[in-house]
């Protein structure tokens, strides 16, 4: 069998593989967005307390590393109590995964909501608007022209970094590249691997980047 009848007959498992990684991509990153959301608005409130919350939050995600967030989530959570077991790996990868996004994608959110001009708010309260009507009717929907670029920045890295879920047998395109690569002994299958993560990458960059130029304003 030559090299090139090899890899062809591995990517029917690879493609298998990439549809794990894409789902907890979008999984992960959708409720990255809602997370992020409500700790960028806890990080701008007027209480003290929420404001300590959050910033607390965010400083412990963005300060441990991914991998260590997602084997407590499977490994450490259970030990704690029992009823915390986890079964699903996929389950497990998106808990870690989305709540690591949650608090990079409320940086993100925090900067495009401080980026609206503070007139807006001004505004907004003139017209009777409360704390909430302001920021889901004015302040958020101007926000969200602004979020693309940084957003598909976060999800490309999130596609990335879903690579770890291999290490808790979560069959995503790393984990079956590993499991061909040890059942045939042939590191040729990496060549195929590393293509399909790049066309992932550039699919979904031109997605964004299409995103970007239809709805994105700079001011």
């Amino acid at each position: 069998m030559t090299s090139l009848q090899k890899i062809l007959g591995w990517i029917p498992q690879l493609l298998d593989g990439a549809k794990i990684t894409i789902l907890l991509t979008l999984c992960a990153i959708a409720a990255g967005l809602v997370l992020g959301t409500l700790l960028a608005v806890g990080e701008m409130s007027r209480h003290k307390a929420v404001r300590a919350l959050c910033s607390a939050y965010i400083f412990f995600f963005r300060g441990t590393p991914l991998l260590m967030q997602l084997y407590f989530v499977y490994y450490g959570l259970p030990e704690i109590n029992r009823a915390l077991t986890i079964n699903s790996q996929f389950l497990a990868a998106f808990i870690a995964y989305g709540l690591n996004s949650g608090a990079y994608c409320s940086e993100i959110i925090r900067a495009a909501i401080q980026s609206i001009d503070k007139g807006q708010f001004e505004v907004s309260r003139a017209l009777g608007m409360n704390y909430f009507q302001t920021m889901t009717l004015v302040i958020l929907p101007q926000s969200i022209r602004r979020l693309i670029p940084p957003v598909g920045n976060e999800f490309i890295m999130l596609l990335k970094d879903a690579s770890l879920v291999s290490l808790i047998a979560l069959a995503d395109i790393t984990k079956v590249t590993r499991s061909i690569q040890s059942s045939t002994a042939s590191s040729l299958v990496y060549i195929p691997a590393m293509v399909l993560y790049l066309f992932i990458t550039a699919v979904f960059t031109l997605i964004f980047h299409v995103l970007e130029k239809k709805h994105s304003r700079y001011e």
